[in-house]
């Protein structure tokens, strides 16, 4: 019986953590187990599920390892948890389709679909000139965008804040056309009185959806934001298990949901999130602003699941300034992005071949991202 002998662990730009376990028999499996920020916490909480459940055991049982490692614990859920837990079970997976020599995706069911729609992000934090960056993108092929609504926000804002956000999207929407769709990340940035004004205003130029447009702390107000508008409503990057979906999907509000395979306990429990989902109507589009190994990841649990949507991805992302995603891939063609799409891996496991020298030379710069603090003009907390 093949058993985990080792692992490590490498925090490397431009924030990301990647997990590497060995077997006894030889194979090398890849997670990213990360929280934008909290990459040291996670790193402590990985560290201590492997040496308390996984070394010395067989990497072959994922869902029983998964049961183990999160209701081994008397506390359970949460972003640190499901997160270590996410990066560990993506490596186990990545390890048992190489032991098979097949791609992730024929060993939970095989192919639903040949190949996958991805977006493109365009503007930063505090989004600007966006209709030149939309222009650019969709001439690079991209069908779909993404951008940031706004800036911080009061709880209630004056209407220049709302007419800001209505000029950028009006610049998008009239510089690309009507036949490409564009999402609206609200960012957990914006109050329920702000998100109803903003969606009732943004509602004219069709966006593909509204993205988190309250606090997860707030999806009980998401019935009553979606009386007031015909945009499909998107949320769940905040969220960490079918148990944090159950509630939101039970409302009826969520037209599409975004869990991030890094911290909703990776491919196991998305896959499962993934079918609840099509039960209740309703699509997928995975959150993944991270690296290689999550986004490799995603695309399995994307081409088994019928009702996936779209899949958001990194590439030249404003996050990602010191690295990118290619950069850590020996094959990186296996991310080319033609007309919008991205094509099904073929390869063994996750399909992605880490540079593991490049790897260890980037382990040794210092990394210390944290997202930024923002204030009001009172000097109080903003959501950023």
């Amino acid at each position: 019986m093949s058993e985990i002998v080792d692992y490590d662990l490498y925090e490397v730009p431009p924030r990301w953590l990647f997990l590497r376990i060995e077997t006894s028999d030889g194979i090398v499996g890849w997670g990213e187990p990360v929280v934008e920020g909290r990459a040291a916490t996670v790193r402590t909480a990985v560290e201590e599920l492997m040496d308390n459940y996984l070394v010395r055991n067989d990497p072959a049982r994922i869902e029983d390892h998964w049961q183990t490692m999160y209701r081994g614990g008397f506390y359970r859920g949460g972003p640190i948890l499901m997160s270590a837990i996410a990066g560990i079970d993506q490596a186990l997976w990545d390890i048992k389709g190489k032991r098979f020599d097949a791609p992730v995706y024929e060993l939970l069911g095989g192919r639903a679909r040949d190949r996958i729609r991805v977006y493109q992000w365009i503007g930063g934090d505090r989004p600007s000139e966006v209709g030149d960056a939309a222009a650019d993108k969709v001439a690079n092929g991209f069908t779909a965008l993404k951008m940031n609504a706004t800036s911080e926000l009061r709880r209630v804002d004056n209407p220049a804040a709302i007419e800001n956000a209505v000029d950028r999207l009006r610049e998008v929407r009239e510089r690309v056309g009507p036949e490409i769709d564009i999402g609206v990340d609200f960012h957990g940035r914006v109050s329920k009185p702000m998100a109803k004004r903003l969606a009732k205003a943004l509602e004219p130029y069709d966006p593909m959806f509204i993205e988190e447009p309250v606090l997860s702390d707030h999806n009980d107000e998401l019935h009553t934001l979606a009386q007031h508008t015909t945009i499909p409503i998107a949320t769940g990057e905040r969220l960490y298990s079918r148990w944090d979906f159950k509630e939101i999907f039970e409302s009826g509000a969520v037209d599409v949901i975004q869990p991030d395979l890094s911290h909703a306990g990776g491919i196991t429990e998305v896959k499962k999130i993934a079918a609840m989902a099509e039960a209740y109507d309703v699509a997928l589009a995975p959150h993944c602003p991270l690296g290689p190994i999550a986004l490799a990841s995603c695309v399995h649990v994307d081409t088994i699941s019928p009702n996936a949507l779209i899949q958001e991805q990194s590439l030249n992302i404003h996050y990602n300034e010191s690295s990118d995603i290619l950069e850590y891939l020996e094959n990186r063609d296996v991310f080319r992005y033609d007309d919008g799409y991205i094509e099904v891996p073929t390869e063994p496991g996750l399909g992605i071949s880490i540079d593991e020298d490049y790897v260890e030379q980037q382990a040794e710069k210092t990394v210390d991202w944290h997202n930024p603090v923002w204030r009001n003009e009172d000097g109080s907390v903003a959501e950023w």
